[in-house]
């Protein structure tokens, strides 16, 4: 099947969990991540029972603080 990461469209396997798709893009600090597909956020809580669909569109989402 085919989904939009990052604005890159893939070829995944069909029924690919949401899990296994962070370890595949090698998604540094994943515990700290923010996923959102088709431009709605991920619960954390939803995160491990996702699983992906066609056509899905999925961006990863770091919030860094900072400033002086």
């Amino acid at each position: 099947m085919t989904i939009t990461v990052a604005g890159e469209k893939k070829e995944v396997k069909d029924g690919l969990t949401l899990p296994e798709l962070i370890v595949n893009e090698k998604v540094e600090t994943p515990e700290y991540v923010t996923v959102s597909i088709n431009e709605e956020f991920i619960q954390r809580a939803d995160i491990e029972t996702t699983v992906l669909k066609e056509g899905d569109s999925v961006e990863f989402l770091y919030f860094m603080g900072g400033g002086c």
